[in-house]
């Protein structure tokens, strides 16, 4: 026992005893054949007539292993020399991708594994640059795919050698079908369309959302927990999800199990907030609490108080806010406390930009709302990485807060991954209204400046149009877009009796005016050269001539909608206006649009849009060209164009327009059609009234159809059906019972 006491003590002087140092005189190198000693001691830190212990020569050894240039490392020190003696690892000579045809995926192989040509072979790295290779091919649908490496030496060189990667990509895996199981509460079609994974249907050949992908599961996952914290499902699960082979190997059923629990209103929302703050600087919060109130729970709703907030302390150019958020549920709801604080008074001290290679950094500086010397605020960091990535032009933006020089001084980070900016896109339609075409070559970074360029030309049955824009999202780093503009067109409108040929410059800007309201001013210059069809009445042939206009065009949009696309409620209206500053037939353009959304159920969504516009003739005459037609997404069950005025059998346009639009989503009938849309609508409007004095009829009656709108994707693309009824109209109105539109983009 006493022996066991004495071995335990040893051990313990041993362990706490430093490790004697000697002064490092000399090192030599050997082994080494590629890399020099001087390289060698750069990387390895060795400095002379320094003590080093036998720690910092582990550590030297550790540092020279980092640099991937060693296979095999060993060290001597005595009588103050240091010798180390190394096995260099062999140099990638090339990199054969051996099974894979197609080069854009060689190239992306290339660049995703670790190891690349002209580099130091690291046989450990192997292992993982061959599951890198297993993941891009999983991501492709080749969810069986084998992938093997191996080195070939070169013959007669014993530093290089050739990387072989060999691949077997076996068969893509299809998801034959998605199935939701568990108390899910909410409807397939819903639940289908919010995740990313598709049905393998026949018509969706170009898709690769179709093919089992492990990160597009984790995604829809992530989609479907989102979905039902946005309906109020405070405590949903998505309790797991599978892929299971049913029939053929290759066909996967994929299979999503939820738990979506009780679903919880918002039962109180409040503030805590730091009495160094003036409280009443706050009070707008109050709308937005009164709002959500009684309403079901979403993030969304937490979020939009948390935007309220951020630009509350924008505007009161308050410094060093901080915010969380304190949510506590009972069987009554959920309650809601945003702690409004002041944080750590911390500056920045410089701001590091990583990562762009052809971004410049001044738009990537220009989009951060903070910069050297301002109070650090976690605030503003959350709003420039918002808006850096709202920019479109990165894969993914990071940031990052390290120490700086002093305690109170912190470096901002900011890490970008460019992504290809280039898009052509085409498309073209075939339909009841004829024909159409498009394509547009659009690059979203030009010059490494964030400015988007867009080149199109389109055709149909009526017009040929090219036309060319640029625009800058963020002019001189003042947040506000700036655009500018070419374009020409060529109408052919026999049914309204001429053609013409109208040339058009434009300029001008958009900027939030205050909260969720825009102002877009801007000028435009045309020239139209207007020709009347020898059948037209002699008032119409008077009109033709060529014309030259200079306007002013401002606009004010209001945006109140849960979001954009597919919106549930809310509303968005907006006005526009032209005033004409040199005109050879001057007019008064006017245009007025409200639109609102209201949310029955989750399949029921229902929508009444206002439209009203006039142009008026300052000196004489509204010129044929510009006079107002009916949008036919307006007044369907009409043919475009086809009602109103008419003067000799030509529909001539009005000076007066107005439609009034009530729609409802439709539960999808077919549970099992993938993306069909059904809705019903009622549609009222009128076009009248003209300024010359013939035998131009116009009616004031109003023009009513009921009907039914259903979309629906086929191999062909989209098609878009609608069955309508005019329930009134003038006697010299067309109407249109049936209307459908085929169209694809490629």
């Amino acid at each position: 026992m006493k022996n066991l006491i004495h071995i335990i003590c040893l051990f313990l002087i041993l362990l706490i005893t430093p490790s004697k140092a000697e002064i490092l005189k000399k090192f030599e190198v050997k082994g080494n054949s590629r890399i020099s000693n001087e390289t060698l001691k750069v990387y390895g830190e060795i400095e002379l007539n320094k003590n080093y212990t036998t720690d910092d020569i582990n550590e030297v050894i550790k540092k020279l292993y980092d640099t991937k240039f060693f296979s095999k490392i060993s060290t001597s020190f005595s009588n103050n020399v240091l010798t180390i003696i190394v096995e260099e690892n062999p140099i990638i000579n090339t990199i054969i991708i051996d099974g894979e045809k197609a080069k854009k995926y060689k190239k992306v192989i290339l660049d995703i594994i670790s190891l690349k040509e002209k580099s130091s072979f690291v046989e450990s790295d192997i292992k993982n640059d061959i599951e890198i290779v297993k993941s891009f091919y999983k991501s492709l649908g080749f969810y069986a795919a084998e992938v093997e490496a191996r080195s070939q030496p070169i013959s007669g060189d014993t530093t290089r050698l050739n990387l072989i990667f060999s691949i077997n990509k076996g068969d893509k895996y299809k998801i034959s079908k998605i199935n939701f199981i568990g108390d899910k509460k909410i409807k397939f079609k819903r639940l289908r369309d919010v995740i990313a994974s598709e049905e393998a249907k026949f018509w969706k050949f170009i898709s690769r959302n179709i093919y089992l992908n492990a990160e597009r599961i984790e995604l829809d996952k992530r989609l479907l927990k989102s979905f039902y914290l946005s309906k109020g499902y405070y405590n949903v699960e998505i309790v797991s999800s599978s892929a299971e082979s049913k029939g053929k190997k290759t066909e996967i059923e994929l299979t999503y199990s939820i738990n979506a629990g009780d679903r919880f209103r918002i039962k109180k929302l409040s503030t805590d907030i730091d009495p160094v703050f003036d409280k009443s600087i706050f009070q707008s919060l109050k709308d937005e609490f009164s709002d959500f109130a009684g309403e079901y729970y979403s993030p969304f709703k937490i979020e939009k108080v948390l935007s309220k907030i951020d630009k509350i302390v924008d505007q009161n150019e308050l410094q060093f806010v901080q915010h969380t958020v304190k949510e506590t549920v009972d069987k009554n709801g959920v309650d809601v406390v945003f702690r409004i604080f002041e944080g750590p008074k911390i500056q920045i001290e410089r701001v590091n930009i990583f990562g762009n290679t052809v971004t410049s950094d001044s738009v990537i500086r220009s989009e951060l709302f903070l910069d050297e010397g301002d109070p650090y605020s976690k605030i503003k960091l959350n709003q420039s990485v918002s808006e850096l990535k709202a920019r479109n032009i990165f894969k993914s933006v990071k940031e990052k807060i390290i120490d700086g020089s002093e305690k109170d001084l912190k470096v901002l980070e900011i890490t970008v991954e460019e992504k290809p900016t280039g898009e052509i896109a085409a498309g073209a339609g075939v339909g009841t209204e004829g024909t159409s075409f498009s394509f547009t070559v659009q690059e979203n970074n030009y010059l490494g400046k964030g400015l988007m360029v867009d080149a199109t030309i389109a055709a149909s049955e009526e017009s040929l149009r090219g036309g060319l824009s640029i625009s800058d999202p963020n002019f001189n780093y003042s947040g506000n877009l700036v655009y500018g503009g070419l374009s020409s067109t060529n109408n052919d409108k026999p049914d309204s009796g001429y053609e013409n040929t109208i040339t058009n410059f434009n300029i001008g800007t958009k900027f939030e005016q205050y909260e969720d309201i825009y102002f877009t001013p801007g000028f435009d210059l045309s020239f139209d050269d207007l020709r009347v069809d020898n059948t037209a009445s002699d008032k119409l042939k008077k009109q033709a001539g060529n014309f030259t206009e200079f306007n002013f065009n401002y606009g004010l949009e209001m945006d109140k909608r849960d979001r954009s696309f597919m919106p549930t409620s809310g509303s968005i209206s907006s006005f526009e206006q032209g005033v004409p500053i040199y005109a050879d037939q001057p007019s008064l353009y006017n245009r007025f649009t409200y639109s609102k959304y209201h949310g029955f159920s989750d399949d029921v969504i229902g929508a009444v849009k206002f439209y009203a516009a006039t142009i008026t003739a300052i000196d004489d005459d509204v010129r044929l060209s510009k006079r107002l037609r009916m949008p036919s997404k307006r007044l369907r069950g009409f043919e475009a164009s086809k009602i109103g005025p008419l003067d000799q059998g030509d529909y001539v346009g009005g000076n007066y327009a107005t439609a009034l639009n009530i729609e409802a989503q439709l539960p999808n009938l077919l549970p099992e059609a993938t993306q069909t849309d059904v809705a019903a609508f009622l549609d009222l409007g009128n076009l009248w009234s003209v300024d010359y004095d013939s035998s131009a009829g116009s009616s004031s009656k109003i023009r009513s159809s009921l009907g039914v709108t259903t979309q629906l994707y086929t191999p062909i693309g989209p098609v878009n059906f609608v069955l309508s009824q005019a329930l009134s109209k003038a006697e010299s109105d067309k109407t249109q019972t049936f209307k459908f539109q085929i169209g694809t983009s490629f």
